[in-house]
């Protein structure tokens, strides 16, 4: 068995201690005013219906009652057997790099799902353990993924920022490696980066847009046109493309940014999306 990966920002995006992680996320899902307001329902329907979420990533204290309206509707249906993460390349790696090992957080170990990074490893997809050991945008995910699913199984995937038919690419070989699976795509972003809390709202619309559309190719270019520092397009942009063709509906749950938590000028956008399937219910796959 691989040896987990260590957290890298246990202690700044987030508690290193277990109980003190515990009870931060469940007052992510609990603030009246940010969050879902409450815990997440125990209940879970009987039919599949979500395919992905997108959700931020900066530290809980600032993102994570906008991330917790997506982990909450994961908690409405059947456990998801494996969650395959699409991450941003913050320290500029490169590539886009798979990871075989285990995740560790202060809550515990999410163990990899080994088939699935089986049939993602072919060029340019390749494992790279070192890429994915200061990154932040995939870990922070991991204690609301613990929180929601009983047993989770997971896939790391980092994504840097490429031309967008490579990232058509990559996208196709994400959709093709889920094929009859029940696995649950998730892309890590923040939007607008330092700039003042009504910019970010109006530019990071034009993105939001994107997304609601479905359209890979709109989201690459209205950012890369209108210079939006959303640090997640690339993920964003494989998840839209490994979805194309798919009947899909995507909806925003949420979106807020940091200067709702404490006063600052300059802020970070974040939002809560989903895309669940427009067609008929699907059952989970057990």
């Amino acid at each position: 068995m691989q040896t987990p990966r260590p957290p890298a920002v246990a202690g700044s995006f987030y508690p290193a201690d277990a109980a003190a992680l515990a009870n931060l996320v469940e007052a992510c899902f609990c603030d009246p005013l940010r969050g879902p307001g409450g815990l997440p329902a125990r209940q879970r329907s009987g039919a599949r219906r979500l395919r992905a979420l997108v959700v931020p990533h900066a530290g809980l204290v600032y993102s994570g009652a906008i991330a917790a309206w997506a982990y909450r509707r994961v908690a409405e249906e059947p456990p998801f057997p494996t969650v395959l993460f699409l991450g941003v390349d913050h320290h500029g790696r490169g590539g886009f790099a798979l990871s075989r090992r285990p995740w560790m957080t202060p809550l515990g170990p999410t163990e990899v799902d080994e088939d699935l990074v089986d049939r993602l490893d072919r060029p340019p997809l390749e494992i790279d353990e070192s890429a994915h050991e200061r990154e932040h945008s995939i870990e922070v995910q991991l204690p609301f993924l613990e929180y929601v699913e009983p047993k989770p199984r997971m896939v790391a995937l980092q994504v840097a920022m490429a031309a967008l038919p490579d990232l058509r690419a990559v996208g196709v070989r994400v959709a093709q490696a889920i094929r009859g699976q029940d696995v649950l795509l998730v892309a890590s972003t923040d939007f607008s980066h330092y700039v003042a809390p009504e910019v970010a709202a109006a530019e990071d619309r034009f993105a939001l847009d994107a997304i609601l559309r479905g359209d890979p190719a709109r989201l690459y270019e209205v950012v890369e046109r209108r210079r939006i520092s959303m640090c997640g397009v690339a993920p964003t942009t494989v998840l839209l493309a490994a979805l194309a063709g798919e009947p899909t509906a995507s909806r925003l749950l949420k979106y807020g940014h940091s200067g709702e938590v404490a006063p600052m000028a300059q802020v970070v956008g974040y939002g809560a999306l989903t895309v669940e399937s427009s067609g008929p219910d699907r059952p989970s796959l057990k």
